[in-house]
């Protein structure tokens, strides 16, 4: 069962679809190493950008357990998780919240995140589509 509003989870990957297809922005499957922070410096360099302010404000109005269900809902979609392991994803989004800093630029780091996103809420039985 989601808390978040569909209707935000939609808004946020919309506009995270909008930020990865820019032609300026490449961020790599993987990272180079184990300790490169490769996506904070390519999202640094599109900190000006108003989708990714956009982004930003809609999730830094969230309660940290509203974050923390986007997070979870990513790792869903990602096939991290189970639908049948929910809460687990969510207790492990908490329990991490404070290792991904801004949720926000964590969510954008991630190539994928929209389709994952997408993906996670399916697995909930909803759709942006409705």
């Amino acid at each position: 069962m989601l808390n978040l509003g569909v209707e935000t989870i939609c808004f946020i990957i919309t506009k995270a679809r909008e930020f990865q297809v820019k032609e300026q922005v490449v961020i790599p499957d993987t990272p180079s190493g184990p300790g490169d922070d490769w996506a904070l410096q390519i999202l640094a360099d599109h900190r000006d950008d108003l989708t990714v302010q956009e982004v930003h404000a809609a999730i830094a109005d969230l309660d940290p357990d509203l974050q923390a269900e986007l997070i979870a809902l990513m790792w869903l979609g990602r096939g991290d998780y189970g639908l049948d392991e929910w809460d687990a994803a969510l207790g492990d989004a908490m329990d991490s919240y404070d290792e991904h800093g801004n949720t926000a630029t964590y969510l954008l780091s991630h190539p994928m995140a929209a389709d994952y996103l997408e993906e996670g809420l399916i697995a909930h039985g909803y759709s942006c589509q409705d």
